[in-house]
């Protein structure tokens, strides 16, 4: 393993290594927004007492949890462009070649995929808060809003924060599977420096240092999260 080769500046590739993981910490913080986001969205559907909302929730959670990561990047990579043109031209009569930027595409589907994990943990943790603390705030004539946002939000948030550090670190992950579409993150980084040098050993250690590094501030951060959130809960 030839360390020469990380050092920082035109002589190693270690400037390009720090970049990719931002890039690779953008990514995965859009994605993971993202997720947050379309995760309450079905969660509230698959609550609904509405059949319809439940089931496409249902199938969403369903179908994005149970193919490949990968595959998934290559249908809205492909698919995604194709759906743009057709639009344009049947909307707008413009029938130029369109594509979604490599960002955003990358984007939807670490999100999509993170959405679909935010959802249960989302789901499971409205389902723990005691109902109880719900009809007393409701006996004591608590407006609904009030008990959304004094009683379930933050209670939701305790319960489901162990979960979505989970959901985080598999986003952080995942994202390496984006490099497949050309965008240049840790893992794409690390396949141009092993090409350029005949190397890989290196690179691709040096890519887990970089994962490793990442994963581990994040546990760490979410931890303290947990604790801020549950301080003066008594342990029972």
């Amino acid at each position: 393993m030839d360390l020469s080769l990380l050092v920082w500046g035109d002589a190693g590739w270690g400037d390009e290594l720090f970049f990719g993981a931002l890039m690779t910490l953008a990514v995965a913080s859009a994605s993971y927004l993202f997720g947050i986001v379309f995760g309450t969205g079905f969660a509230a559907m698959k609550l609904s007492k509405i059949t319809v909302l439940h089931l496409i929730a249902d199938m969403y959670t369903t179908i994005i949890r149970g193919i490949p990561e990968l595959l998934v990047i290559y249908l809205v990579f492909f698919g995604g462009g194709a759906v743009l043109r057709a639009v344009a031209k049947g909307v707008f009569g413009y029938g130029e070649f369109i594509d979604l930027p490599i960002f955003i595409t990358g984007m939807l589907c670490i999100g999509f995929s993170s959405g679909a994990y935010s959802t249960e943990v989302i789901r499971g943790a409205v389902l723990a808060v005691p109902i109880g603390q719900i009809e007393a705030a409701r006996a004591i004539g608590m407006s609904k809003s009030k008990r959304f946002f004094r009683i379930l939000v933050p209670q939701v948030s305790r319960y489901a924060l162990p979960g979505l550090g989970n959901v985080w670190q598999l986003t952080l992950k995942e994202t390496s599977l984006i490099s497949v579409i050309g965008l240049v993150e840790i893992m794409r980084q690390a396949d141009i420096g092993a090409g350029s040098t005949k190397e890989p050993f290196t690179f691709y250690f040096a890519a887990l240092l970089l994962y490793l590094g990442l994963t581990s501030i994040s546990n760490r951060g979410f931890l303290r999260a947990e604790s801020w959130a549950n301080r003066g809960v008594r342990e029972i």
